[in-house]
């Protein structure tokens, strides 16, 4: 009986192998937890490709706009190279500056997040920016 065991460790510490509570009893509960974890991580991704759809649907949304357009044609103006613009262009600018501010204050919230801050002060832009 002695020589039956000589390779078993004495107790789980022996090995360095950290049991797993939630161990399945036969291969096939393994694979079935397996799978549902995959499941779990496929959902995830789902819900987090969902939001972010959303998000660029909702950033990507021409016919609502917050920047005075005669502001941007009249900054657009003032380069001495632009000789004409076309009705279009003010919109897609005025769309591309709502999109970097959205960027922008994002990175500078998460930048306070991560210092315990619930205001957004002039460092955390700034390191947004670098």
């Amino acid at each position: 009986m002695d020589q039956q065991n000589h390779n078993m460790p004495q107790s789980i510490g022996d090995t360095g192998f950290v049991p797993n509570l939630v161990a399945a009893a036969t291969p096939y509960q393994a694979t079935y937890q397996h799978l549902y974890h995959q499941q779990q991580k496929q959902q995830q991704l789902r819900t987090i490709w969902a939001n972010q759809c959303r998000e660029i649907e909702q950033t990507t949304d021409f016919k609502n706009h917050n920047l005075p357009l005669a502001r941007i044609k009249k900054i657009m103006k003032a380069d001495e190279d632009v000789q004409m613009i076309a009705a279009e262009v003010p919109v897609v600018f005025a769309r591309a500056c709502e999109m970097f501010i959205f960027e922008l204050t994002h990175k500078g919230w998460a930048h306070a997040e991560k210092n315990k801050r619930r205001s957004l002060q002039k460092n955390d832009i700034a390191t947004a920016i670098s």
